[in-house]
């Protein structure tokens, strides 16, 4: 079951493709993860403040608009834009993961740390969604590495690198909610 709660009126389909284009593409998650923290923006603050390079910036915002994730708050150029919060619940084989806009800003920052980055490529995305709510509960204190380690199936020494590198994703996204 999928359920996404937009604002547009685009088909169910084209909403997940968007948001599998987003979980692949690192860059494309840092526009969406940027245009939602800090909108409304333009294109030139999301090149500005993500040294991004303006063609990419202007696709990349293009595609996010037409699958309904934002839209233009203003009418006369610079367009501003703004983000809607994705919320994508995917059931399979009895497993459940939502996609949230913490799991999109936690890919956005793959660019940045390597340490997520390796994350992933030894996880897979499902991993960095578990690991994203073990370091929710890490940053509570309801947690610790150790259990997070045993809970994920990796070492100590890999879920703390995790759970400290996700900690700004978890408070960012914490805060907003």
């Amino acid at each position: 079951m999928a359920k996404s709660p937009m604002r547009s009126e685009r088909p169910p389909i084209q909403h997940l493709q968007t948001v599998v284009d987003m979980l692949e593409t690192p860059a494309l998650a840092r526009i969406y993860a940027h245009v939602l923290s800090d909108g409304p923006v333009t294109v030139a603050d999301v090149v500005e403040a993500l040294d991004a390079p303006q063609g990419t910036a202007y696709d990349y915002v293009r595609k996010l608009e037409t699958a309904g994730f934002v839209e233009k708050t203003s009418d006369r150029r610079p367009y501003q834009y703004d983000a809607e919060p994705v919320s994508l619940t995917l059931s399979t084989d009895g497993t459940t993961r939502t996609i949230t806009p913490a799991l999109i800003a936690a890919v956005a920052r793959r660019e940045e740390d390597g340490d997520i980055d390796t994350y992933v490529d030894r996880h897979g995305l499902d991993g960095l969604a578990a690991a994203l709510e073990y370091a929710a509960e890490f940053a509570d204190g309801a947690v610790n590495s150790r259990i997070a380690a045993r809970e994920l199936d990796i070492s100590p020494l890999e879920a703390e690198i995790v759970l400290q590198a996700l900690e700004p994703v978890v408070e960012a996204y914490d805060a907003a909610e």
